[in-house]
């Protein structure tokens, strides 16, 4: 399960980013998490409830926010949604598509105190 991994990492820099600020705790850490990412949200939220226990994020609320796959299709010049990786345009049918959006896995924000 590669989430445990990517959920220590996420931890570590909220923590690290944290203390650098002189914060007492973090509150908070909001995620964003591309549909095409390969990345579980609930797997996800299950590491973090084992990760977070004795650091400053201890008491955080984890909320993971879904990014939809996009793309720009090189042939019909168009803005499309994606539901697969290396899938074809929904509009022209070719899969000359440029993803844009949906493979993403970043810390959006933090609140800390």
């Amino acid at each position: 399960m590669h989430e445990m991994s990517l959920m220590e990492s996420v931890v570590e820099i909220a923590c690290e980013t944290a203390r650098a600020n002189d914060a007492r705790a973090i509150r908070s850490i909001r995620l964003d998490v591309g549909v095409l990412s390969h990345v579980n949200p609930d797997s996800l939220a299950f590491c973090y409830e084992a990760i977070r226990r004795g650091t400053l994020a201890e008491d955080a609320v984890l909320e993971i926010n879904r990014i939809a796959g996009e793309g720009w299709c090189l042939d019909c010049g168009k803005t499309v949604a994606l539901t697969e990786r290396f899938g074809a345009c929904p509009n022209c049918g070719h899969h000359r598509v440029q993803m844009t959006a949906g493979d993403e896995l970043k810390i959006r924000d933090m609140e800390v105190i």
